[in-house]
């Protein structure tokens, strides 16, 4: 893409910021360049957050009724995801998904409730909970 050809289309994602993009000037080296945005890049964006949304709503609902342990609406709470999480913490997805029972979160190490605790940037209290929610 040529310096000229970077989307300036002020996305309300970036709220008055700029994003480093690289593209070629008129000597045809490789250089950064400030981007105010892409359209097509705020919508997939707010589509994904919307996702991250309606899936932290359904872990709120599983863990109100037991069928879920509060890592996994904390988890989709931050904006995160199953990978995300387990290339944070280093811990393999099957074992992320395991400690969504809550049987098998009850049992955690404080250790271990740190190392997702650390990642999400909550206590170690604040994990083993889930908020209360207006009706």
């Amino acid at each position: 893409m040529n310096e000229q050809e970077v989307p300036q289309d002020e996305n309300s994602i970036y709220r008055g910021q700029k994003r480093a993009v690289y593209a070629t000037g008129q000597d045809g080296e490789y250089g950064v360049v400030a981007s105010s945005g892409w359209d097509v890049e705020e919508e997939a964006t707010q589509q994904a957050v919307a996702e991250l949304e309606r899936l932290a709503d359904e872990a709120y609902e599983a863990c109100v009724s037991g069928q879920a342990s509060p890592l996994e609406f904390h988890m989709y709470d931050n904006r995160l995801d199953i990978l995300s999480l387990s290339q944070a913490t280093g811990l393999f997805q099957w074992r992320i998904k395991r400690h969504f029972r809550p049987e098998v979160f009850a049992k955690l190490s404080e250790k271990m409730l740190e190392r997702y605790s650390d990642v999400m940037g909550i206590s170690n209290d604040v994990l083993k909970t889930v908020p209360k929610r207006e009706s």
